[in-house]
This record gives structure tokens, C-alpha cells and sequence, in this order.
């Protein structure tokens, strides 16, 4: 069922035409989510060359797991990539054939049954008859320059691609392997352990959920040691009526403390009602965005510390059917959760893998003998560090910026990347977790469709205006 639509003549040139010729540079959701966005325009011209050099298109890390256990944490309802065609992925598995169970409107499918309808979105573009308006290179892009006349995004072999403008899709900031093999990356794919062997997992958040599942799939009866500063699950989803919530209702800019005593007399109001905290959560997601803005640096710096990992254990949730198993290997000893912080990896004497942690409280070590470390500590990675190529070069040469609170890139509200003095591209943008210094939610399938669909009508508009 999964086609990847990626050509294998790299500079096939593009159609004429009056329309913007968009570069996207990453494959994935996000970019996969813009290159649409901008093809479906109503007038029918724009352009779109994706590059990507990692991954099936529309897949990235998120959706190239094979494994049938991992769930998208969001109802198959709610992942339409069009806002104007809430049905859309709906109708889709039901084109493929892939029931929805007995309340479609509650159920979660895979994530690499997303990850084909992410690709094939664009399909008809790639493959169709006609001008050909999508070009997808299998390439790595290491650069990205800008002139008064457009961009130029260079790739890995030398080659440059002239373009109107540019977006970066580059998703979130992966660390590098261990060079030392001693940790496993949540996304690397590696040999299983064997069944009896304890397996230590660093954090406890959606990534952590995938891993435990997988292994519980294949039968590990070791233990699953899981590691966390709070020791803290992610919730689990239920049906929910989200309370109607204005913004000016919210109180806007004031400090997180303030925020917090408010979503909790929300939260109280919803219980009251009948209803869950759900609610309440659900009702002020629409408002996200602004809530962030409106935030003073130093807030945002103070959530940051306090308040957002109690935030995204409730606001990303887990499927009743992922919680489960979980639930099930907590109460049977099979996984235990422990509140300690890691501290890195090192071998015994006879050159055993050890976990050195320190647990809440104490300010002793101590090492727990193990066959594997995994970390999935999730997405607030150093975002220079951790820079794919283009984001490293464009850092370096003083094209972008770290934010202050060192999120990820720093960019306008309307998404246009800051250089280094402070000011915003006309031509470069980023989208999905590369921008999220200044949206914050913007990892979400809802999010960043909402994202990409405004910003292809800013830059078709952009360029009627040029």
C-alpha cells in the first residue's frame, strides 16, 4: 500500500507558468503537508521541488515505524490533512479498505497507515499526466542562500536549485547516534534483546510507549526499567466534550501561575458539569497558539521549567488501546517506572551495559546492569547541536538564530526565518517542529496542517504581489 513517489530523474524541469516555484526542504509530514497545500491552490500554478534525503515521502521519523502496535495518539477523525475536508483521511481508509472499528469517531489506526496517506497526497502530483508541477530529489540539502531575485537551495552533490522561495520541513532535532553504541536513539533500528534481559528506557513519554509496546510485542519477559525525572505516563484518551472556551476569556500574558490556577477552575468546571479535565483541555487547544505569544520570555522560560512536562502528559495522550498492555505489564512487575534522572552509560569490569542514574532525592548514583538503553527523552534536543545541514549553515553564516530559550529556529509570527541581526527572510520559512520557538504546539498532524495551509496562501499571495 505505501508508494514512494520519489523520481529518479533528480532535474526534470518543472512547467511554466506564473505561479511560485516553492523548494521544500524534508520530506516528512510537515513538508509533504506544505508541498499539498501548495499544489491544490485554486488557480493551479504553483510549483513545489521537495528534497529529502532520509526517508519515504510523508513518513519521516514519525510515521516510518512498521510496527503495527505503534498508534497515532490523535482520532483517525481529527487527521484530515485538508481543514476545509474534515473527512478526508476517513474516506481515505475506507478507499483502502481499513475499517475504523465500531465508533469511528474514537478510533486510532497506525502510524504507517498514515504514513501512506501522508504520501499519497502528493501522488497525483508525482505521478499524473501533464505539467509537472511536483519534483521530489532523493538529495541532501547543505545549504540555503537568498537574493533578490529567489533562493538557492544546494544539495550534497554540488548541484543548486533555483526557486522563488523556501521552506524548511527539517522536523525535529535528532541527536547523533552514539558513537560509542552504548545508547540507542528512540528512532534507531537495532537488533532486539533478548527476552530475559532488562531493558532500561530513558523517559516515559509517547516515544517510551512505542519501544515498551514493541518489545512486549515480541514477547520480552525481562524486566522494562523506565526511567523519568516526574515518573509521569501520558494520560490516556476518553471521549470528551470540549467546553466552549473564548479567548477573551483567557488570561492572556499573565504568569504561568495565574494560567495554571485558571485551567484548573476550568478543569473544576468541566468535572462539575459531568465531564473530565479532557475537556477543558480540549477546549482551550484552539487557543494554544495565541496563549504561547502572549507570553512574556521569562514565563515562557518559567513553564518551560515547571509546568510543561504536567502539560504534555495531559495534553498528549495515549490510545485506550495502547494503554492497555502498558497498564497490564506496570501491575504484573513486567515495567516499572522510576523517578530518577539519567546520567549516562558505562560497563561493569566484565564489560556489562550499565545505566547510572540518580534517583529523586538522592544525590548517590547508581548503575543498573542492563542489555539495552533507549532513550526517548523526546523533542527538546539542543536545536544547534543537534542542526541538520541546512539549519547548521544557515547558523553558521548568520542566516538564522537559536531563540532565546533555545527551542529551535527563531521565526516570525508568519513564519518567516530571523537571521542573526534580527531580522525576517522575504523569502525563507519554516514550518513544524522547526518552528516551534514560536508557536510551541505545532507538532501535531492538526497544527502544522493549519500551519501549512495558511502559509500556501501567503506565499501564492506573495508572489501574485512580486
Amino acid at each position: 500500500m505505501t508508494v514512494d513517489p520519489i523520481l529518479m530523474a533528480p532535474l526534470a524541469p518543472l512547467a511554466e507558468g506564473a505561479g511560485p516555484h516553492v523548494v521544500v526542504i524534508g520530506g516528512g509530514a510537515s513538508g509533504v503537508l506544505m508541498a499539498a497545500h501548495l499544489l491544490r491552490d485554486s488557480q493551479g500554478q504553483a510549483k513545489v521541488t521537495i528534497i529529502e534525503g532520509r526517508h519515504m515521502l510523508g513518513c519521516g521519523i514519525a510515521y516510518s515505524t512498521d510496527d503495527p502496535d505503534h498508534l497515532l495518539n490523535t482520532r483517525a477523525i481529527s487527521m484530515s490533512a485538508f481543514p476545509d475536508q474534515p473527512r478526508h483521511f476517513c474516506d481515505w481508509l475506507a478507499e483502502q479498505g481499513i475499517p475504523l472499528g465500531p465508533q469511528p469517531g474514537d478510533s486510532f489506526v497506525s502510524r504507517s497507515t498514515y504514513g501512506a496517506y501522508m504520501a499519497s497526497l502528493i501522488e497525483p502530483w508525482s505521478r499524473g499526466e501533464g505539467p509537472r508541477r511536483l519534483r521530489c530529489l532523493r538529495d541532501l540539502c547543505v545549504g540555503l542562500t537568498q537574493d533578490a531575485k529567489g533562493v538557492t537551495a544546494h544539495l550534497s552533490d554540488g548541484q543548486g536549485i533555483r526557486a522563488d522561495m523556501a521552506v524548511l520541513a527539517t522536523g525535529h532535532a535528532l541527536p547523533e547516534p552514539d558513537p560509542q553504541g552504548l545508547v540507542q536513539g528512540s528512532w534507531e533500528q537495532g537488533e532486539p534483546p533478548d527476552r530475559d534481559d532488562r531493558v532500561v528506557i530513558v523517559g516515559s513519554g509517547l516515544s517510551m510507549i512505542d519501544q515498551a509496546l514493541s518489545l512486549l510485542r515480541r514477547g520480552h519477559r525481562g524486566e522494562i526499567l523506565v526511567v523519568s525525572r516526574r515518573a509521569q505516563l501520558p494520560r490516556v484518551h476518553a471521549i470528551t466534550r470540549p467546553l466552549p472556551v473564548a479567548l477573551e476569556d483567557i488570561p492572556l500574558g499573565a504568569p504561568v501561575s495565574r494560567l495554571v490556577a485558571w485551567l484548573r477552575a476550568l478543569a473544576a468546571r468541566a468535572e462539575a458539569a459531568g465531564g473530565t479535565w479532557r475537556d477543558a483541555m480540549d477546549g482551550v487547544r484552539p487557543h494554544i497558539r495565541a496563549i504561547w505569544q502572549a507570553l512574556p520570555l521569562a514565563e515562557r522560560a518559567r513553564f518551560l521549567r515547571h509546568a510543561a512536562s504536567w502539560w504534555e502528559v495531559h495534553r498528549h495522550r495515549l490510545p485506550p488501546e495502547s494503554a492497555a498492555p502498558i497498564r497490564a505489564a506496570i501491575r504484573t512487575g513486567r515495567m516499572r517506572l522510576l523517578a530518577a534522572s539519567f546520567q549516562g552509560a558505562g560497563r561493569d569490569a566484565e564489560g556489562q551495559l550499565q545505566a547510572v542514574i540518580r534517583c529523586r532525592g538522592s544525590r548517590a548514583e547508581q548503575r543498573v546492569g542492563c542489555a539495552r538503553i533507549i532513550d526517548c527523552r523526546g523533542i527538546r534536543r539542543d536545536p544547534e547541536r543537534n542542526a541538520t545541514p541546512v539549519v547548521g549553515s544557515l547558523l553558521r553564516d548568520g542566516r538564522a538564530r537559536i531563540d532565546p530559550l533555545r527551542l529551535g529556529l527563531d521565526v516570525s509570527p508568519d513564519a518567516a526565518v530571523i537571521d542573526a541581526q534580527g531580522q525576517p527572510w522575504e523569502r525563507i520559512f519554516a514550518i513544524g517542529p522547526a518552528s516551534r520557538a514560536a508557536f510551541w504546539e505545532i507538532t501535531a498532524i492538526p497544527d502544522i496542517r493549519d500551519q501549512t495551509a495558511q502559509l500556501a496562501r501567503q506565499l501564492i499571495a506573495l508572489s501574485a504581489r512580486a
